[in-house]
């Protein structure tokens, strides 16, 4: 966005996109494939996830959930409460590739007993107090190895696919955690761990050798190469990085501070980051952007947002899908689409967000249409917006800020 004077271009650039939008709206997607598959969940049809809801019965209640303000009752055997929010609790969720789940710890020792989740990978930030955390490799010529952290407020931690993990409540207090995991429905499996199965025959090194990086490697690939195993260790699955906010001193009033492959070695190969995104008070904005290889889940943890994303260009328009969150909601925005966060309180906000990819990527719109390098062509613009050479040229001028 622009520095000094910005609203006046701004305002001017949101009207020029909305003209194109305009122009743009009797062509159809290429592909038959939609924005999103919400879930139909009355149906008899069984399928690998879930039938489809027909696009026009489609509202912005469908990839929004409320569930996870509440905290969780721990008065039970092993002291936690985990509550889900996959594609049961939050329908737009379906083909989305992505859920996440509130998790409370009672004091001295609440537990999230030993587990795997046999269809997704997950990251796990602190909220609340003090975790002991940890996950167990499988068999190997070296036997099981266990990486562990202590986790404090704002820390992260990530387990990868099908690997047993566990968390343990080491304060005196209560504990909450928010997990993302990288499917929207990740299954849950509590071992046994006095039977044979974790003695079973020895796999493939391929379940569990490709899941950290080397960063030095000056050869180029789609991702990552893989660390030698032998040299992984705890730290490479771990972050601290988003325990401070972000300074939102800007021309946007955001900061978006993220945790994906640059910043955890350890999310290499296994399809899931998240973010830290703080608002300042009063109009603090996360610009209209895309993620071009990601869905995202948004969850509030302080403050009141006003969030919302617009579909692909079809017959019927662009549709706009918005919705109010307050802390503890959440809302899904499909991988590809146009979206944003607009602080409407008079006080600081702060989400958490959980994105589909290792690396999802961003494209903010005026920065990308009004502030590439080179600049796109007067012609171009001029004739996609409907406006003369001085509009652009005023557009093109301005400085364009990258809340990333």
């Amino acid at each position: 966005m622009m520095k000094g004077s910005h609203f006046p271009a701004t305002a001017a650039a949101f009207a020029l996109l909305a003209l194109a939008t305009f122009h743009l709206v009797s062509s159809s997607d290429p592909s038959s494939l939609q924005d999103f598959c919400v879930a139909l969940k009355n149906t008899d049809v069984f399928v690998n996830g879930k039938v489809c809801k027909d696009p026009k019965l489609v509202t912005e209640d469908d990839f929004f959930f409320s569930g996870l303000r509440m905290p969780g009752n721990t008065s039970n055997a092993v002291g936690s409460k985990v509550t889900p929010a996959n594609v049961e609790q939050i329908a737009g969720l379906n083909t989305l590739g992505i859920s996440l789940a509130r998790i409370d710890y009672a004091p001295n020792g609440g537990l999230n007993p030993p587990h795997t989740h046999p269809r997704a990978s997950e990251f796990l930030m602190v909220m609340e107090g003090t975790l002991y955390v940890g996950f167990v490799t499988s068999n190997s010529d070296n036997g099981n190895k266990l990486f562990t952290k202590v986790l404090y407020t704002g820390d992260v931690f990530v387990f990868p696919v099908g690997l047993i993990h566990f968390q343990f409540n080491i304060g005196k207090v209560k504990a909450v955690a928010i997990a993302g995991l990288s499917s929207q429905n990740p299954g849950f499996s509590a071992p046994n761990l006095r039977s044979s199965l974790m003695f079973s025959p020895r796999p493939s090194k391929l379940t569990t050798m490709s899941f950290s990086i080397s960063r030095t490697s000056s050869v180029f690939v789609n991702g990552k190469f893989c660390k030698d195993p032998k040299l992984v260790t705890e730290d490479d699955f771990f972050f601290s990085g988003l325990r401070m906010p972000g300074n939102t001193s800007n021309a946007v009033g955001s900061k978006v501070t993220p945790a994906n492959v640059e910043q955890i070695a350890g999310l290499n190969t296994l399809g899931i980051s998240l973010a830290r995104i703080d608002y300042a008070p009063n109009g603090g904005l996360n610009p209209p952007h895309t993620h071009p290889r990601a869905s995202e889940f948004l969850m509030v943890m302080e403050g009141t947002l006003y969030v919302g994303f617009v579909t692909s260009n079809s017959d019927n328009g662009n549709k706009l899908f918005a919705k109010v969150l307050y802390p503890g909601d959440v809302f899904v925005f499909p991988v590809g689409l146009i979206h944003f966060q607009f602080n409407i309180g008079k006080v600081k906000a702060v989400a958490i967000a959980g994105l589909s990819s290792q690396n999802p990527g961003v494209i903010t719109i005026a920065n990308a249409v009004f502030g590439s390098k080179p600049p796109i062509k007067l012609d171009v613009l001029t004739k996609a917006f409907q406006v003369d050479n001085n509009v652009v040229q005023y557009l093109q001028n301005q400085f364009w800020y990258d809340n990333n």
